[in-house]
């Protein structure tokens, strides 16, 4: 490595990084540079859009939307994130999942926001909805500006808002907003669905600019293993933490179920929910075609795992 970097960083602070921040953990070879963004999400899109960080938390799809339109970042198999959906799909109280065909649903910012993928996903996979029979309503627009939605996707009339439209009947129901879930006991139809078909979906990864891996060979490897060993210990003290958080007593109850590591990083132990959410995005017409999951990843993580 010519010289010792140093990378201007967005990721949020949460359990599984926290030791990146307090210097817990130290980088080899190379120091982090940490950005608060109070809105995470602006991060993505500044990075999508702009490069404007040298290595940046981005949700799943987005990434994968980038990637299709040769935005010039590659991610690392580190997954900082990970989430159930079947709570995000939420009604007024009136409606059904049996009733969304031929209705109109909201979705929160963007089409392909990851956990509008996940959710419908779910709505397809496990209660038989033709997606493509219902009209999406989008509250925003796509980080990726170049990404153009199916026909049964529009956006939100100018000044209108998604929970006020569901309350009175104009959505039947709406993907990451307030409200009751529209899957009966949603947290619990989310364990199962860990239990029977390993469903435990992955929302965000991180993401480095392609010409700062070009000018630092190796770097990839090095980054994958400083963001390895802050979530090592995080989840060696996952079990004894005073005060959980939410995300933390999700973890814990993934632990209990599975009886592994919550937050695995690398491909292999990962590739049936990275194929999974593949899988969705081209349902969805997200993606036209199918990448090869070895070229979404920089070359020297393929193999490792922590």
């Amino acid at each position: 490595m010519s010289r010792s970097p140093v990378l201007r960083t967005v990721t949020r602070t949460q359990g599984n990084n926290r030791a990146l921040k307090d210097g817990g953990v130290t980088p080899r070879g190379f120091s982090f540079e940490f950005e608060e963004v109070p809105v995470l999400v602006d991060a993505f899109r500044r990075m999508v859009r702009g490069l404007e960080f040298d290595v940046s938390e981005m949700a799943f799809t987005t990434y994968l939307c980038a990637k299709a339109y040769g935005k010039p970042i590659t991610a690392l198999p580190v997954f900082p994130v990970r989430g159930f959906h079947h709570g995000a799909i939420v009604h007024n109280g009136t409606s059904a999942v049996s009733e969304l065909e031929g209705s109109r649903v909201g979705v929160n910012r963007g089409y392909t926001v990851t956990t509008g993928v996940w959710a419908r996903g779910i709505l397809q996979d496990y209660y038989g909805v033709d997606l493509d029979k219902v009209t999406w309503v989008l509250s925003g627009d796509e980080h990726v500006a170049e990404y153009r939605p199916p026909a049964n996707v529009v956006p939100m009339p100018q000044g209108g808002d998604l929970a006020s439209m569901m309350a009175s009947g104009e959505l039947a129901a709406a993907i990451g907003v307030k409200g009751a879930p529209l899957i009966p006991d949603a947290t619990e139809a989310a364990y199962e669905a860990l239990r029977r078909d390993g469903l435990y979906p992955i929302n965000h990864l991180v993401v480095v600019r392609d010409s700062v891996l070009a000018e630092h060979p190796g770097l990839a490897a090095e980054v994958f293993d400083a963001f390895a060993q802050a979530k090592q210990k995080y989840v060696a003290g996952l079990d004894t933490i005073p005060d959980p958080a939410p995300a933390d007593v999700m973890y814990q109850r993934v632990k209990e179920i599975t009886g592994r590591d919550p937050l695995p990083y690398g491909i292999a132990p990962n590739r049936p929910m990275i194929d999974k959410l593949i899988d969705h995005a081209l349902r969805q017409g997200i993606l036209d075609r199918r990448p090869a999951v070895e070229d979404l990843f920089a070359a020297d993580t393929l193999d490792l795992t922590a």
